[in-house]
């Protein structure tokens, strides 16, 4: 396997996920869970939302939890609560963690295992199946930056600079 890509054949099927590309995001959120202030883990923008620390940790958590699920074939579907971290480092070594889990997790599964079907129940029901690799793609990384882009508001609305992610931001530019 090419140790670039995932799988050759997650490019020829469209659903590209490369070790490079988890790196460059990694890097991206990395700078984002940096900037929580780690004064603000409690504060919430609204009472239904997850807390500053809730969604950091849940953003922190995702590669390795999800890598994790997509090893068997069927996954129950979990019930969710997010625990509040106590500290912005348990966000950070959260990250490092599940990361790296994530990581030896998927350079272990071959073209066959990531184009292989993947399903999730609830009670035994199936809710869906999908190719692993689109598992993989729709919730380790589209989920992921989803999630990123709203810790990015929470740091606006607490006058946090906000790094930046795809480009400049209104406090950083990496162009200039």
């Amino acid at each position: 396997m090419c140790p670039v890509c995932i799988g050759s054949a997650v490019v020829r099927a469209g659903g590209f996920t490369s070790a490079m590309e988890i790196d460059q995001e990694a890097q991206t959120t990395k700078r984002v869970l940096e900037r929580i202030p780690a004064d603000k883990l409690a504060w919430k923008p609204h009472p239904k939302a997850f807390s500053l620390g809730q969604l950091a940790l849940h953003i922190a958590s995702v590669p390795g939890s999800v890598a994790a699920a997509a090893v068997p074939d069927t996954m129950e579907a979990p019930s969710f609560s997010q625990p509040e971290p106590k500290s912005r480092q348990e966000v950070l070594d959260t990250f490092s963690k599940s990361l790296e889990s994530a990581k030896e997790t998927l350079k272990k599964m071959d073209d066959a295992r990531l184009t292989s079907t993947w399903s999730l129940t609830k009670n035994g029901k199936v809710l869906m199946s999908v190719p692993r690799i689109g598992f993989i793609r729709s919730i380790l990384m589209n989920h992921n930056y989803h999630h990123r882009g709203q810790l990015s508001v929470y740091l606006r609305m607490l006058d946090v600079p906000v790094p930046s992610i795809y480009g400049p931001s209104a406090d950083e530019n990496p162009f200039a």
